[in-house]
This record gives structure tokens, C-alpha cells and sequence, in this order.
């Protein structure tokens, strides 16, 4: 038997400087794509478009998923953890890539004994996507 409970509450941002983790996952395949942060600002943007928005703590400022390399992940359901402050959000995934470097996910090192193996294949090249303009 499930239990099911509506609260106005979301994440709770009070900790951690204003941000909170962020899983992107497929949809459909259930594979993790990425991790980001959220803050307030980032998780009204995504609930209010329908699109994944986060904020880029090295840039100081909102990171519109896809707003260079046009892979947009436009989400398709959000969920908070038992702690209220990590968020999941289930995306469908445009352009095949979540990851900058080109990769589907950006989870595509695995860690062996000998070191990091790369799995998977680019999906783009990130010198041709990421040209300074």
C-alpha cells in the first residue's frame, strides 16, 4: 500500500548557502544523466517552463540546461527526497547528450583498480558545440 500526502512545501534552500543537489534522469531508460544545483530562483524557473534550469556555481548565475549546445532537457516530473533537500528531476533528454563533454550522461568514467575507463561514445564534439564566439 502506498501513502500519499500534498504539502505546499518543496526543497528546503535554508541550508547550503541557498542550493541544493539536482539528479537529472531519463525519463524513459531510469539512467542518471547529471548533477547540478538548484536554488530557489532555478527550481521556480523549471516548474513554471517546463525546463531544466540550475545554478552555475562557477558562473554565479542561472544555467538554462541547453541554452548553448541547444541539448535542453525539458522535464517530465520533479521529486523531492525524505530530507526535502535533494531534487530529482525525470527529463527527456533533447539531442542525445547531457553531458558537455558530449557524452549521453556525464557518469561515462567508470573506476577500475587500474584507474577511470571511459564508457560510451561522444554523442558531439564539444570544440564545434562550445566555440567562443
Amino acid at each position: 500500500m502506498s501513502e500519499s500526502t500534498t504539502t505546499a512545501a518543496g526543497p528546503d534552500f535554508s541550508r547550503g548557502d541557498g542550493l541544493v543537489p539536482a539528479i537529472a534522469q531519463d525519463a524513459k531508460s531510469g539512467e542518471v544523466l547529471m548533477m547540478a544545483y538548484m536554488n530557489a530562483e532555478s527550481y521556480a524557473e523549471t516548474l513554471a517552463t517546463g525546463r531544466a534550469v540550475y545554478f552555475s556555481r562557477s558562473r554565479k548565475k542561472l544555467w538554462r540546461k541547453g541554452e548553448e549546445s541547444g541539448n535542453v532537457q525539458l522535464v517530465r516530473s520533479v521529486h523531492v527526497d525524505c530530507d526535502v533537500d535533494t531534487i530529482l528531476l525525470k527529463v527527456e533528454q533533447i539531442g542525445g547528450a547531457a553531458c558537455h563533454e558530449g557524452f549521453s550522461t556525464c557518469f561515462f568514467r567508470r573506476v577500475t583498480p587500474e584507474g577511470l575507463v571511459v564508457e560510451g561514445q561522444r554523442v558531439f564534439d564539444p570544440a564545434k558545440v562550445y566555440r567562443k564566439k
